[in-house]
């Protein structure tokens, strides 16, 4: 063989596997366009999110977890808290001292940090449940998937005196349970918790020991108080914005408790924390004298996702899709890699009773620098850029609304026509810029957001779908019909 066809040999083979390698989906991040994502779920409730190395884990409620690499496929770690339990296997008498103060053989939602000294720092809590008869503390491991040795409590709450020296108050003073230990970006170490009874408190933490800095009581509160329904804080800070966004879930966890997801954002770790209309969330607090009012705190908060459900139009394949119910109880990531927002939560799913999956969803950053939430589970995608041509066409609408009910949101179709009008169950006008911002005028109100292409988990193709929020804090989602 001479010199120019060894040349064009070796450039032939080079190609080929430039071909092969994009191919197989490791040359970008799409969804592949003919092979449906595989997923594998698992079942762990009130999902705090951390990342080692390449992998994603999730600590959940009953000293359950599991880990994933693509955010798809997950394996389960450990479910219950039985005697060799992984992450403790003693459990019984590694927190004797908790289990007792807080009368119960369960955990609540922990959450899982790594400190200054690479080791894994567990924050766990337990509680009585029929009252904020709870205590939080540390638990430590040197492998994230454990075993964790118990280093104490830290908080407890429900009788004898607060840690100010008065006498506990549930409708003031918090439930210790819920805890998310985070970094701000000054490298400060604070943990924010609470669940119900007297709301959401924060304080600052060693991140030296990870124990709290001494003589802040139960720390500053942020919000709620008088049994409002409101708890699973979870704090995520956006290089992007240079906001810390706190996420809460109103309502309850069961299949009929309404739970939903809300935002609130802050320039500071510790607050004040603001609504899209630019409400004190320190003012958003339930009614004196009656337990969970939600009509005293439902005005409050950017909802992001509640109880939904796509239906398929009639022209569309007729199939049975999957609703969420009382989505909540979330964490949320930053992937600098990826350069990706993620949120993580636990989802029960319409006529499907108790049962429970963790679900991972892709965010964006709007216009107006609020998170919206894609309206399917991730499956690899990265937004792109796109044209009007791709964008025209027949939605399924989605208004998540901004109250904490029961009902189930279900969609109704709008067309988005080449001419930039909107016509169907809302009418109109829509605009495409940068290539995925979209903006949408339904009935006189504006919507901002982002427009890309997900994996229809209900029809098993990819499609066109849009997530926007108001400047109310309404939350509507699109999914473009199938042909």
């Amino acid at each position: 063989m001479n010199v120019k066809l060894n040349k064009l040999y070796l450039f032939l083979v080079l190609l080929l596997s430039v071909s092969l390698f994009t191919a197989c989906g490791h040359g970008n991040n799409e969804i592949n366009e003919n092979e449906p994502p595989s997923f594998t779920n698992v079942t762990v409730h009130d999902p705090s999110v951390i990342k080692a190395g390449d992998t994603y884990y999730v600590f959940g409620s009953h000293l359950a977890s599991a880990k994933t690499n693509d955010l798809m496929n997950w394996t389960q770690i450990s479910t219950t808290p039985h005697t060799g339990n992984k992450l403790i296997p003693n459990v019984k008498e590694e927190m004797a001292e908790a289990l007792e103060w807080a009368e119960t053989d369960t955990f609540w939602a922990p959450d899982v940090v790594r400190l200054n000294d690479g080791k894994y720092y567990m924050y766990y809590c337990n509680c009585k449940g029929d009252r904020p008869l709870s205590c939080l503390g540390i638990a430590v491991s040197d492998n994230i998937e454990g075993p964790y040795k118990n280093l104490g409590i830290i908080l407890k709450s429900g009788k004898g005196l607060a840690p100010d020296g008065s006498v506990y108050d549930a409708n003031f003073h918090p439930n210790v349970v819920d805890p998310h230990v985070f970094y701000d970006k000054e490298g400060k170490l604070w943990m924010v918790y609470g669940s119900y009874s007297g709301g959401i408190y924060i304080m600052e933490m060693d991140p030296n020991t990870g124990f709290p800095l001494p003589d802040q009581g139960y720390g500053k509160k942020l919000l709620g108080g008088y049994h409002a329904r409101i708890e699973a804080p979870y704090i995520l800070y956006s290089p992007e914005t240079d906001y810390y966004y706190l996420f809460l879930s109103f309502g309850g966890l069961d299949s009929y408790g309404a739970y939903n997801i809300r935002v609130a954002r802050s320039k500071k770790p510790d607050g004040p924390y603001v609504d899209i209309k630019g409400q004190d969330m320190i003012d958003c607090k339930g009614k004196p004298g009656v337990l969970f009012h939600d009509p005293s705190i439902e005005p409050y908060g950017t909802k992001l996702i509640g109880n939904y459900q796509f239906l398929n139009t009639e022209e569309e394949p007729e199939v049975s899709t999957l609703g969420y119910l009382s989505p909540g109880h979330n964490s949320a990531f930053y992937d600098e890699d990826l350069d990706k927002y993620f949120i993580f939560f636990h989802t029960r799913f319409v006529n499907r009773g108790e049962y429970h999956e963790v679900r991972v969803h892709q965010m964006f950053m709007n216009q107006d620098g609020w998170p919206v939430i894609a309206p399917y589970r991730y499956a690899g995608e990265t937004i792109g850029k796109y044209k009007k041509k791709d964008i025209i066409g027949t939605y399924k609408v989605i208004n998540h609304g901004d109250d904490i009910t029961t009902e189930v949101k279900t969609s109704v179709p709008i067309e988005l026509h080449k001419d930039g009008k909107v016509t169907g169950s809302y009418k109109g006008s829509w605009s495409l810029s940068n290539g995925n911002e979209l903006e949408l005028n339904l009935d006189g109100t504006i919507y901002k957001g982002v427009v890309l292409k997900q994996w229809d988990t209900d029809n098993n193709q990819k499609v066109m779908v849009f997530t926007l929020l108001s400047e109310s804090g309404i939350a509507v989602w699109g999914s473009k019909t199938i042909d």
